[in-house]
């Protein structure tokens, strides 16, 4: 129901029954609405398009992803824009500055040059409407030189180096990489959707694996929940003790009222 995603995917051990004496690879597949501060993971036993397919089948609107080629498909979708995050460009870069320092140099200093942009409007306050003012005004030209540099640039170094990789990289997702600055709403990045998944690599560390696929959701389920409060700066002990000693007498058709972000405009 919202008009703007962030998504991204994140690996998870399961054990399978038909697997003997090793792990399934499932993915937890995470839908961040930074609007309105909501983070949702899906379990999916793989990293196809199924997933995302189904959790997207009635969605319109802009979805950004990092360069995984199983999003393309929506492309294709009526009323879907899909476009790109600029922390993923920088770190290929970052990657790159042994093997090619003034050239990874100088890409990040203008990647900075567009964060910059981005800081200033934030502590700013400015509305969406006057961050898109400000990005057509200041990063658009920064942009356009940028991309001039790096088509230039390319056909000085290897293809196979890391640099050319870096540039091959960023020029193949240059129309959805530049998107962000049509739409003062949209984020230069999908951070948000990064940050929410990090609780997963803590988790992986300490239980190693999902015990059944059916597991593998339920916890998909909690780190919904718990996620959400940790975007609402709810305590998610206090949640979880308050909602569990309420819900198994709470009214059926109100249960949506104990959701992290509709309990907490209920506890002001």
């Amino acid at each position: 129901n919202s008009e703007y995603l962030h998504v991204d995917e994140t690996p998870i051990k399961v054990l399978d029954k038909d697997k003997k004496g090793e792990t399934h690879r499932g993915y937890y597949w995470v839908y961040h609405n930074s609007l309105k501060d909501l983070v949702l993971f899906d379990y999916q036993p793989g990293r196809g398009r199924e997933g995302p397919s189904a959790m997207l089948k009635d969605f319109k609107g802009h979805i950004q992803t990092d360069g995984y080629s199983g999003y393309n498909f929506l492309h294709k979708e009526e009323g879907i824009t899909l476009f790109h995050c600029w922390a993923h460009a920088r770190r290929k870069f970052y990657d790159a500055l042994l093997n090619d320092e003034a050239r990874a140099t100088y890409a990040l200093e203008q990647i900075q040059l567009l964060y910059t942009i981005e800081r200033s409007a934030r502590e700013a306050g400015m509305t969406a409407q006057e961050v898109l003012v400000l990005r057509q005004r200041v990063a658009v030209p920064v942009l356009q030189a940028l991309k001039e540099w790096m088509v230039k640039t390319y056909q000085e170094v290897t293809p196979a180096s890391v640099i050319g990789k870096a540039l091959a990289y960023t020029l193949k997702l240059w129309d959805g990489l530049t998107a962000y600055a049509t739409d003062g709403k949209l984020n230069i990045d999908n951070n948000q959707v990064e940050n929410a998944i990090r609780p997963v690599a803590v988790g992986r560390k300490n239980y190693l694996f999902a015990g059944s696929h059916e597991a593998a959701q339920r916890s998909a389920m909690l780190y919904s929940l718990l996620g959400t409060c940790k975007l609402h700066r709810i305590n998610p002990f206090e949640w979880m003790k308050d909602v569990l000693q309420r819900i198994g007498t709470y009214p059926v058709n109100q249960i949506s009222n104990l959701l992290p972000y509709q309990w907490r405009s209920s506890n002001l």
